[in-house]
Protein backbone atom coordinates (compact mmCIF):
# COMPACT_ATOMS: atom_id res chain seq x y z
CA UNK A 1 0.00 0.00 0.00
CA UNK A 2 1.43 3.32 -1.35
CA UNK A 3 0.60 6.66 -0.21
CA UNK A 4 -0.20 9.34 -1.93
CA UNK A 5 0.95 13.20 -1.62
CA UNK A 6 -1.64 15.81 0.66
CA UNK A 7 -3.62 17.49 -1.72
CA UNK A 8 -4.84 19.92 0.60
CA UNK A 9 -1.84 20.86 1.54
CA UNK A 10 -0.75 21.36 -1.73
CA UNK A 11 -3.23 23.69 -2.44
CA UNK A 12 -2.97 25.21 0.55
CA UNK A 13 1.11 26.03 0.39
CA UNK A 14 0.41 27.06 -3.70
CA UNK A 15 -2.12 30.32 -2.00
CA UNK A 16 0.80 30.66 -0.05
CA UNK A 17 3.01 31.27 -2.86
CA UNK A 18 0.47 33.38 -4.11
CA UNK A 19 0.11 36.47 -1.14
CA UNK A 20 4.20 36.41 -1.44
CA UNK A 21 6.24 39.38 -2.14
CA UNK A 22 7.16 38.35 -5.78
CA UNK A 23 5.66 38.18 -9.20
CA UNK A 24 3.31 35.17 -9.42
CA UNK A 25 6.09 32.49 -10.79
CA UNK A 26 9.28 34.45 -10.42
CA UNK A 27 10.84 32.04 -8.26
CA UNK A 28 10.14 29.05 -10.91
CA UNK A 29 11.02 25.57 -10.14
CA UNK A 30 11.41 26.34 -6.54
CA UNK A 31 7.96 27.28 -6.02
CA UNK A 32 6.69 24.24 -7.05
CA UNK A 33 9.61 21.88 -5.01
CA UNK A 34 8.15 23.59 -2.13
CA UNK A 35 4.60 23.18 -2.60
CA UNK A 36 5.36 19.62 -3.44
CA UNK A 37 7.37 18.87 -0.24
CA UNK A 38 4.28 20.66 1.29
CA UNK A 39 1.82 17.95 0.04
CA UNK A 40 4.63 15.63 1.20
CA UNK A 41 4.55 16.49 4.89
CA UNK A 42 1.38 17.22 4.60
CA UNK A 43 1.66 20.72 5.83
CA UNK A 44 1.36 23.96 4.11
CA UNK A 45 4.60 24.81 5.75
CA UNK A 46 7.40 21.94 5.25
CA UNK A 47 9.82 21.33 7.79
CA UNK A 48 13.64 21.40 6.91
CA UNK A 49 14.65 18.41 5.52
CA UNK A 50 16.50 16.13 6.89
CA UNK A 51 18.70 14.14 4.29
CA UNK A 52 19.66 10.27 4.39
CA UNK A 53 22.28 8.57 1.78
CA UNK A 54 22.58 5.19 1.39
CA UNK A 55 25.24 3.71 -0.83
CA UNK A 56 24.68 0.46 -2.55
CA UNK A 57 27.38 -1.31 -4.05
CA UNK A 58 27.15 -4.69 -6.30
CA UNK A 59 29.78 -5.99 -8.93
CA UNK A 60 28.32 -7.01 -12.14
CA UNK A 61 29.45 -10.01 -14.03
CA UNK A 62 28.95 -8.54 -17.41
CA UNK A 63 32.08 -6.99 -17.16
CA UNK A 64 33.31 -9.84 -18.48
CA UNK A 65 32.45 -8.47 -22.05
CA UNK A 66 34.76 -5.55 -21.79
CA UNK A 67 32.02 -2.62 -21.11
CA UNK A 68 34.38 -0.87 -18.68
CA UNK A 69 37.57 0.85 -18.59
CA UNK A 70 38.19 0.23 -14.81
CA UNK A 71 38.69 -3.78 -13.52
CA UNK A 72 35.43 -4.68 -11.36
CA UNK A 73 37.94 -4.33 -8.16
CA UNK A 74 37.48 -0.82 -8.82
CA UNK A 75 34.09 -1.63 -6.66
CA UNK A 76 35.96 -3.06 -3.67
CA UNK A 77 38.49 -0.55 -3.59
CA UNK A 78 35.89 1.90 -3.60
CA UNK A 79 33.60 -0.13 -0.59
CA UNK A 80 36.93 0.74 1.09
CA UNK A 81 37.32 4.28 0.13
CA UNK A 82 33.69 4.99 1.08
CA UNK A 83 34.02 3.40 4.84
CA UNK A 84 37.12 5.46 5.41
CA UNK A 85 35.35 8.21 4.51
CA UNK A 86 37.54 9.70 1.19
CA UNK A 87 34.96 9.22 -1.64
CA UNK A 88 33.24 12.47 -3.32
CA UNK A 89 29.51 11.38 -1.39
CA UNK A 90 31.18 11.01 1.70
CA UNK A 91 32.15 14.65 1.33
CA UNK A 92 28.80 16.00 0.03
CA UNK A 93 27.08 14.07 3.23
CA UNK A 94 29.45 15.70 5.70
CA UNK A 95 28.97 19.52 3.82
CA UNK A 96 24.76 19.05 3.85
CA UNK A 97 24.55 16.70 7.06
CA UNK A 98 23.73 14.24 5.93
CA UNK A 99 23.19 10.51 7.31
CA UNK A 100 24.97 8.36 5.22
CA UNK A 101 25.19 4.69 5.25
CA UNK A 102 26.46 1.82 2.86
CA UNK A 103 25.51 -1.15 2.00
CA UNK A 104 27.25 -4.58 0.09
CA UNK A 105 24.22 -6.17 -1.65
CA UNK A 106 26.69 -7.75 -4.07
CA UNK A 107 30.38 -6.78 -3.81
CA UNK A 108 32.25 -9.11 -5.76
CA UNK A 109 35.08 -8.66 -3.24
CA UNK A 110 35.47 -9.72 0.28
CA UNK A 111 34.66 -6.84 2.47
CA UNK A 112 33.15 -8.31 5.78
CA UNK A 113 35.62 -6.40 7.10
CA UNK A 114 34.52 -2.79 6.59
CA UNK A 115 32.51 -1.16 8.90
CA UNK A 116 29.43 -0.75 6.91
CA UNK A 117 26.28 -2.74 6.21
CA UNK A 118 26.55 -5.98 5.30
CA UNK A 119 23.56 -7.40 2.97
CA UNK A 120 25.48 -8.98 0.45
CA UNK A 121 22.75 -11.27 -1.50
CA UNK A 122 25.80 -12.77 -4.07
CA UNK A 123 29.37 -11.72 -4.69
CA UNK A 124 28.33 -9.67 -7.83
CA UNK A 125 25.84 -10.39 -10.61
CA UNK A 126 26.01 -12.86 -13.42
CA UNK A 127 27.35 -12.14 -16.86
CA UNK A 128 22.92 -10.25 -18.43
CA UNK A 129 24.40 -10.71 -22.09
CA UNK A 130 24.36 -14.55 -21.78
CA UNK A 131 22.02 -15.28 -18.67
CA UNK A 132 19.65 -14.11 -16.20
CA UNK A 133 21.91 -11.62 -14.20
CA UNK A 134 20.44 -12.70 -11.16
CA UNK A 135 17.51 -15.18 -10.07
CA UNK A 136 14.18 -13.71 -9.28
CA UNK A 137 14.63 -14.75 -5.50
CA UNK A 138 17.95 -13.06 -5.91
CA UNK A 139 16.27 -9.73 -7.27
CA UNK A 140 13.76 -10.08 -4.38
CA UNK A 141 16.26 -10.26 -1.72
CA UNK A 142 18.09 -7.24 -3.21
CA UNK A 143 14.43 -5.49 -3.29
CA UNK A 144 14.08 -6.39 0.48
CA UNK A 145 17.75 -5.05 1.02
CA UNK A 146 16.96 -1.74 -0.08
CA UNK A 147 13.35 -1.46 1.30
CA UNK A 148 15.19 -2.39 4.83
CA UNK A 149 17.47 0.62 4.78
CA UNK A 150 15.56 3.22 3.80
CA UNK A 151 12.95 2.02 6.91
CA UNK A 152 16.13 2.55 8.98
CA UNK A 153 16.61 6.17 6.99
CA UNK A 154 12.86 7.10 8.35
CA UNK A 155 13.48 5.62 11.81
CA UNK A 156 16.29 7.51 12.19
CA UNK A 157 14.40 11.02 11.54
CA UNK A 158 14.93 11.56 7.98
CA UNK A 159 12.43 12.74 5.48
CA UNK A 160 14.48 13.28 2.58
CA UNK A 161 15.97 9.92 1.20
CA UNK A 162 18.69 9.45 -1.41
CA UNK A 163 20.38 6.11 -3.32
CA UNK A 164 23.73 6.09 -4.59
CA UNK A 165 25.49 3.48 -6.31
CA UNK A 166 29.11 2.25 -6.56
CA UNK A 167 29.73 -0.65 -9.36
CA UNK A 168 31.58 -1.20 -12.15
CA UNK A 169 29.74 -2.21 -14.94
CA UNK A 170 26.14 -0.74 -13.80
CA UNK A 171 25.91 1.65 -16.59
CA UNK A 172 25.64 -1.60 -18.83
CA UNK A 173 23.04 -2.90 -16.79
CA UNK A 174 21.18 0.18 -16.23
CA UNK A 175 20.90 0.79 -20.00
CA UNK A 176 19.71 -2.48 -20.82
CA UNK A 177 16.69 -1.61 -18.00
CA UNK A 178 16.08 1.72 -20.18
CA UNK A 179 16.02 0.37 -23.37
CA UNK A 180 13.37 -2.47 -21.72
CA UNK A 181 10.90 -0.07 -20.37
CA UNK A 182 11.37 2.79 -22.54
CA UNK A 183 11.80 0.77 -26.33
CA UNK A 184 14.42 2.81 -27.44
CA UNK A 185 17.64 1.23 -29.30
CA UNK A 186 21.34 0.48 -27.53
CA UNK A 187 22.38 3.55 -30.02
CA UNK A 188 20.42 6.02 -28.28
CA UNK A 189 20.83 4.87 -24.66
CA UNK A 190 23.90 3.71 -24.32
CA UNK A 191 26.86 6.00 -23.01
CA UNK A 192 30.63 5.64 -22.07
CA UNK A 193 30.49 5.23 -18.43
CA UNK A 194 33.66 5.28 -16.65
CA UNK A 195 34.59 7.13 -19.89
CA UNK A 196 35.28 4.13 -22.59
CA UNK A 197 36.76 5.01 -26.07
CA UNK A 198 34.61 4.56 -29.62
CA UNK A 199 35.45 0.89 -30.05
CA UNK A 200 34.62 0.48 -26.43
CA UNK A 201 31.03 2.25 -26.65
CA UNK A 202 30.73 -0.26 -29.66
CA UNK A 203 30.94 -2.95 -27.86
CA UNK A 204 28.89 -1.44 -25.26
CA UNK A 205 26.42 -1.06 -27.09
CA UNK A 206 26.67 -4.83 -28.37
CA UNK A 207 26.12 -6.10 -25.07
CA UNK A 208 23.40 -4.46 -24.13
CA UNK A 209 21.40 -5.62 -27.68
CA UNK A 210 22.51 -8.91 -26.77
CA UNK A 211 21.12 -8.94 -23.44
CA UNK A 212 18.12 -7.21 -24.94
CA UNK A 213 17.61 -10.34 -27.72
CA UNK A 214 18.05 -12.86 -24.84
CA UNK A 215 15.38 -11.39 -22.76
CA UNK A 216 12.64 -10.32 -26.03
CA UNK A 217 9.46 -12.10 -26.50
CA UNK A 218 8.88 -13.06 -22.72
CA UNK A 219 6.40 -11.10 -20.83
CA UNK A 220 8.80 -9.75 -17.72
CA UNK A 221 7.15 -7.67 -14.96
CA UNK A 222 9.28 -4.99 -12.82
CA UNK A 223 11.29 -7.74 -10.60
CA UNK A 224 11.48 -9.98 -13.66
CA UNK A 225 13.22 -7.38 -15.82
CA UNK A 226 15.76 -6.50 -12.74
CA UNK A 227 16.85 -10.26 -12.95
CA UNK A 228 17.29 -10.44 -16.29
CA UNK A 229 18.90 -7.09 -16.42
CA UNK A 230 19.73 -5.39 -13.65
CA UNK A 231 21.98 -5.72 -10.97
CA UNK A 232 22.01 -6.33 -7.33
CA UNK A 233 23.02 -2.90 -6.43
CA UNK A 234 20.23 -1.67 -8.82
CA UNK A 235 17.47 -4.09 -7.52
CA UNK A 236 18.10 -2.57 -3.93
CA UNK A 237 17.90 1.01 -5.24
CA UNK A 238 14.71 0.21 -6.38
CA UNK A 239 13.59 -1.34 -3.52
CA UNK A 240 14.70 1.90 -1.26
CA UNK A 241 12.70 3.72 -3.63
CA UNK A 242 9.75 1.32 -3.32
CA UNK A 243 9.60 1.74 0.28
CA UNK A 244 10.00 5.50 0.31
CA UNK A 245 7.07 5.89 -1.02
CA UNK A 246 5.36 3.19 1.34
CA UNK A 247 6.88 5.32 4.27
CA UNK A 248 5.30 8.65 2.88
CA UNK A 249 9.05 9.90 2.33
CA UNK A 250 10.28 11.98 -0.76
CA UNK A 251 13.13 10.40 -2.57
CA UNK A 252 15.53 12.70 -4.77
CA UNK A 253 16.78 10.43 -7.69
CA UNK A 254 20.28 10.98 -8.54
CA UNK A 255 21.80 10.36 -12.36
CA UNK A 256 21.52 7.31 -14.63
CA UNK A 257 22.13 4.38 -12.62
CA UNK A 258 19.33 5.90 -9.96
CA UNK A 259 16.94 6.61 -12.61
CA UNK A 260 17.03 3.08 -13.90
CA UNK A 261 16.40 1.61 -10.80
CA UNK A 262 13.18 4.27 -10.55
CA UNK A 263 11.77 3.47 -13.59
CA UNK A 264 12.51 -0.08 -12.10
CA UNK A 265 11.00 0.80 -8.62
CA UNK A 266 7.96 2.48 -10.78
CA UNK A 267 7.15 -0.72 -13.16
CA UNK A 268 6.89 -2.93 -9.91
CA UNK A 269 4.32 -0.25 -8.12
CA UNK A 270 3.11 2.68 -10.16
CA UNK A 271 2.31 4.62 -6.92
CA UNK A 272 5.75 5.15 -6.48
CA UNK A 273 6.15 8.22 -9.26
CA UNK A 274 4.72 11.13 -7.29
CA UNK A 275 7.50 10.16 -4.42
CA UNK A 276 10.30 10.78 -6.49
CA UNK A 277 12.32 14.43 -7.48
CA UNK A 278 14.93 14.53 -10.20
CA UNK A 279 18.15 15.87 -8.46
CA UNK A 280 20.04 16.45 -12.11
CA UNK A 281 20.33 15.72 -15.59
CA UNK A 282 24.08 14.01 -15.54
CA UNK A 283 26.30 13.89 -19.10
CA UNK A 284 25.66 9.98 -19.33
CA UNK A 285 24.12 9.43 -22.72
CA UNK A 286 20.34 8.42 -22.03
CA UNK A 287 20.39 10.42 -19.45
CA UNK A 288 17.78 12.73 -20.11
CA UNK A 289 15.40 10.10 -21.36
CA UNK A 290 15.30 8.28 -18.40
CA UNK A 291 14.16 11.55 -16.97
CA UNK A 292 11.56 11.94 -19.42
CA UNK A 293 10.03 8.85 -19.49
CA UNK A 294 9.85 9.09 -15.20
CA UNK A 295 7.71 12.37 -16.13
CA UNK A 296 10.42 14.36 -13.92
CA UNK A 297 12.64 17.94 -14.54
CA UNK A 298 15.62 18.05 -13.44
CA UNK A 299 17.05 20.97 -10.72
CA UNK A 300 20.71 21.26 -11.94
CA UNK A 301 22.57 20.68 -15.14
CA UNK A 302 26.28 20.44 -14.12
CA UNK A 303 27.89 18.23 -16.57
CA UNK A 304 28.27 15.17 -13.44
CA UNK A 305 28.73 11.34 -14.32
CA UNK A 306 30.44 10.35 -11.14
CA UNK A 307 27.01 8.27 -9.05
CA UNK A 308 27.30 7.93 -5.58
CA UNK A 309 24.15 10.21 -5.20
CA UNK A 310 26.08 12.97 -5.73
CA UNK A 311 23.77 14.79 -7.78
CA UNK A 312 21.26 14.44 -5.41
CA UNK A 313 23.11 15.67 -2.45
CA UNK A 314 24.58 18.87 -4.72
CA UNK A 315 20.61 19.28 -4.93
CA UNK A 316 19.78 19.48 -1.12
CA UNK A 317 20.39 23.05 -0.46
CA UNK A 318 18.52 23.67 -3.16
CA UNK A 319 15.79 22.26 -1.91
CA UNK A 320 16.12 23.49 1.59
CA UNK A 321 16.61 27.00 0.35
CA UNK A 322 12.88 26.43 -1.29
CA UNK A 323 11.40 25.61 2.05
CA UNK A 324 13.24 28.72 4.04
CA UNK A 325 11.64 31.08 0.87
CA UNK A 326 8.44 29.51 1.45
CA UNK A 327 8.00 30.16 5.20
CA UNK A 328 10.09 32.87 5.26
CA UNK A 329 9.26 35.45 2.71
CA UNK A 330 6.66 38.42 3.66
CA UNK A 331 3.34 38.44 2.24
CA UNK A 332 2.16 41.51 0.24
CA UNK A 333 -0.21 41.71 3.69
CA UNK A 334 2.60 41.90 6.00
CA UNK A 335 4.60 43.99 4.23
CA UNK A 336 2.56 46.46 3.45
CA UNK A 337 3.58 46.44 -0.36
CA UNK A 338 0.64 47.07 -2.74
CA UNK A 339 0.28 45.40 -6.11
CA UNK A 340 -1.00 41.83 -4.75
CA UNK A 341 -2.63 40.35 -7.61
CA UNK A 342 -6.17 39.78 -7.68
Amino acid sequence: MHRTPDIAAYDAARARQATLTKPPGSLGQLEDLACRLAACQGRALPAALSPAITVFAGDHGVTAEGVSAFPSAVTTEMVRNFSRGGAAICVLARAIDARLEVIDVGVAGDVSALPIVHAKVRAGSANLAREAAMSRAEAEQALSAGRAAARRAVDAGANLLIAGDMGIGNTTASAALLCHFTGLSPEAVVGRGTGVDDAGLANKRRVVAMALARAAGRSLDGVDALAELGGLEIAAMAGFYLEAAALGVPALVDGFIASAAALSARAIEPGVQPWLLASHCSAETGHAQALRALALEPLLDLGLRLGEGSGAALAVPLLQLAIRLHAEMATFAEAGVSGQPA
